[in-house]
């Protein structure tokens, strides 16, 4: 008769060894996580636009743009004015249509203009300051706060360019066409009891260009510039620009209070001619 076979029992140590097998085995097939890609580098942002602190022709014509609406619409800002105290250079163009007899009074109008002297051997350059003082735009904001404010105009208003218009009068209009008034100035104020340096008192800012040699003088046919370069004063009031219209339907006249540092005349290329300081 046969016996019944037991079971054969492993050694502890065997098993042991049969688990481990069976553990590893396990861990090699669980699937194994990609690597992270790498990232892709951050392109770096571009500085936002620095706006330049000095006021030029295109930013001062916006601002009277702005002020002359505001004026025609009833408004006041209430906001601080962000032109009190800035910085200006500003390039005026004349003498693009040739040259220009001064007023005969010799009282001064604000316009530069160039003029030719005896013989044609020189070419005189002129800027008479306008006096404002009494003028209705100034007078009914003075407060007695200036003793002096002699203006100058910003021609063409609606030129953005600093140079002479592409624009050339028609030979075969009929008759003369007048210039559109004059509805941008500077107003160079004085304060009562302060320095009288740099006020022109009615004298104009002139300089000769002589012929040199043989050859003949000749205009540029550019024009001249005058540079007009300070700081943004105030209005009794807080404002930098006072508008004022005589009619609704006509355009506002605006002037910029200012406190001028350097006046000068120069070439279309920006050679200096003359200048003046009031220091």
């Amino acid at each position: 008769m046969l016996k019944p076979v037991s079971p054969v029992r492993l050694p502890v140590v065997a098993a042991a060894a049969v688990g481990l097998l069976t553990v590893s085995c396990q861990r090699d097939a669980e699937p194994v996580a990609p690597a992270p890609e790498p990232s892709s580098p951050v392109e770096p942002q571009p500085e936002p636009p620095v706006r330049p602190t000095t006021l030029d022709r295109r930013e001062l014509l916006s601002a009277v743009s702005q002020a002359a609406a505001d004026y025609a619409a009833g408004e006041t800002p209430e906001a601080t004015d962000p032109l009190v105290g800035r910085q200006f250079d500003i390039r005026l163009t004349f003498g693009c249509e040739g040259a220009e007899t001064p007023p005969a009074d010799g009282a001064g109008d604000g316009l530069a203009r160039w003029s030719w002297g005896p013989e044609r051997e020189t070419i005189r350059l002129s800027l008479t300051p306008g006096d404002w003082t009494r003028s209705a735009l100034i007078a009914g904001a003075n407060q007695d706060q200036w003793e002096a404010v002699e203006g100058f105009w910003v021609a063409r208003p609606w030129m953005n360019a600093e140079g002479c218009p592409s624009i050339r009068a028609d030979p075969l209009a009929s008759g003369p066409v007048s210039p559109s008034p004059q509805t941008v100035g500077l107003a160079a104020v004085f304060e009562t009891g302060g320095s009288r340096l740099g006020r022109r008192n009615g004298r104009a800012y002139t300089h000769a260009i002589r012929q040199a040699g043989d050859a003949p003088l000749v205009a540029l046919d550019a024009g001249y510039r005058v540079r007009l370069q300070g700081r943004i004063a105030t209005f009794p009031g807080g404002r930098a620009i006072r508008c004022r219209a005589a009619n609704p339907n006509q355009r506002p006249v605006c002037v910029a209070a200012a406190q001028l540092d350097r006046v000068a005349f120069e070439t279309p290329t920006g050679e200096t001619l003359s200048e003046w300081r009031p220091g």
